[in-house]
């Protein structure tokens, strides 16, 4: 029976039994042996980076003749089904692995090797006629062969998923900013009652919180596009023909339509993970926009009838399993979830850039693995947000405005006309009497009733500067 399931395959120490229908091999089933660790696995758009690498490593191996017509194509066939997710299952190996990624690696070479294999009419394990090392990995390390597909698996992640789910939100807030625009209400600091603001205005500042960290993201994305390819082992780029690493990039490049470039210094590439770090602080640059921008939301809603609820988020579902009809904030709870991760992943990122040991970062496979996680994590939840809730939110002007005229910070613009400590002392009144400000100006006679109802336009006090702002409008 266990020889009708397994076959035997040797490697440099030695046999290892591996199931007979595999494509991966022995180093693979060591590997699936020595770290059963998580079962935890690299994603979707790792593993198609590293079928890129793999192929176009073989196109460049065929034009320099270092490889037979018959082989090369075989393993560009193999490589592009790997491309495609059709040997997902193929990879086996623990995130939590040799920090090289070295497994990983040799788990690509031996699925691709044993492919083309059976597309040459062989037999799965034998290494003939296409070897895992002495062809697929031809001209490579795992030592850069690893920190390039973290980096083409980012890049594309963050070009077409990351940024344009950004765009998509910053475009909703915007949009938002300019509904509300008209909506006066109270501002707050130190979450108690400061001087009105226009809702327009609260939307327009997320807008562009969201913008600039946008904008951050995009200024470390070049970093990302250098690849260590090339640098072999050590950085030296021994066993690799000169200009294949180039070759190979700009084959990457044309089939992704990114500006990847060779690293211009490998020892960093390799030995540092530099890119990689600045992109997770970008993105926890963002999870703490987001938390910021969704806790507000949170505020603005709450109630909606014994909290502030100046806002009305889309009822997505209900909300508790005891209080009937009760609706809660979920769509934003979740997002900020994603934060809380994103910013903790962040940290296993930067203590896995220390680990840049001489030659060579040795926390790679952890490193890929948050990094692809938060940016997985933020292209759906942030588009989640924008399509469940941004867009559905809108707003309850009657509370704005009842808020306003209740407030104390109302004796704010009367401060320059009758000083402090007058203004103040009306406050107090106010509050102590349970009436306004503007009830209890009028009724002290504090001044002519014409003046006081200009002094106390709410509209007025949320534009009373420099022309040209944000969603400020020029007096005619």
């Amino acid at each position: 029976m266990e020889n009708q399931s397994f076959r035997v395959e040797t490697d440099s120490m030695g046999q290892v039994m591996v199931p007979a229908s595999a494509y991966y091999g022995a180093q693979t089933q060591r590997a699936v042996q020595n770290f059963p660790i998580s079962g935890l696995r690299f994603p979707r758009e790792f593993l198609r980076a590293l079928g890129r690498i793999k192929r176009a490593a073989a196109r460049v191996n065929l034009e320099l003749g270092l490889l037979s017509k018959e082989v090369a194509e075989a393993i560009i066939q193999a490589a592009g089904e790997v491309v495609q997710g059709r040997f997902d299952d193929q990879f086996p190996v623990d995130i939590f692995q040799t920090g090289s990624g070295t497994s990983t690696n040799m788990n690509a070479n031996e699925v691709i090797a044993n492919r083309a294999i059976e597309l040459l009419g062989g037999a799965l394990g034998t290494k003939s006629p296409v070897h895992p090392n002495d062809h697929v990995n031809r001209g490579q390390s795992s030592n850069d062969v690893i920190p390039t597909a973290i980096h083409m698996a980012a890049g594309e992640s963050v070009s077409t998923g990351l940024l344009p789910v950004l765009r998509e939100c910053e475009v909703e807030l915007a949009a938002k900013s300019e509904q509300f625009d008209h909506i006066i209400k109270i501002g707050r600091t130190h979450l108690q009652d400061a001087t009105p603001v226009r809702l327009g205005q609260e939307f327009a500042g997320y807008a562009r919180q969201v913008g600039l960290a946008r904008e951050r993201i995009e200024q470390v994305l070049p970093g990302i596009m250098e690849l260590a390819l090339g640098g072999t082992a050590t950085g030296t780029g021994l066993n690799a023909p000169v200009g294949f690493a180039s070759r190979v990039i700009a084959l990457l490049a044309d089939e992704t339509g990114l500006p990847l470039q060779e690293a211009k210094d490998h020892f960093a590439a390799q030995g540092g993970q530099d890119a990689t770090v600045a992109m997770s602080g970008a993105l926890r640059g963002l999870a703490v926009v987001f938390s910021k921008v969704g806790n507000d939301l949170r505020w603005l809603s709450s109630g909606p009838r014994c909290g502030l609820g100046e806002l009305q988020l889309p009822a997505v579902q209900p909300g508790s399993s005891i209080m009937p009809g009760k609706v809660n904030p979920v769509i934003i709870e979740s997002l900020l979830q994603v934060a809380v991760q994103v910013m903790a992943n962040d940290w296993a990122i930067a203590l896995g850039g220390q680990a840049g040991n001489l030659e060579l970062n040795v926390m790679l496979p952890v490193m890929a693995y948050n990094l692809l996680q938060s940016l997985e994590l933020f292209k759906t939840g942030i588009g989640n947000l924008t399509e469940r809730c941004l867009k559905g939110i809108t707003a309850n002007e009657h509370r704005c405005s009842e808020l306003v005229e209740e407030s104390l910070a109302l004796c704010t613009p009367l401060a320059p006309e009758i000083g402090y400590d007058r203004a103040a002392h009306l406050a107090h009144l106010a509050y102590k009497s349970g009436k306004t400000v503007r009830e209890i100006a009028l009724e002290l006679g504090i001044l002519p009733e014409e003046k006081l109802v200009r002094l106390l336009d709410g509209a007025a006090m949320t534009r009373p500067g420099i022309p040209g702002r944000r969603g400020e409008k020029k007096e005619p």
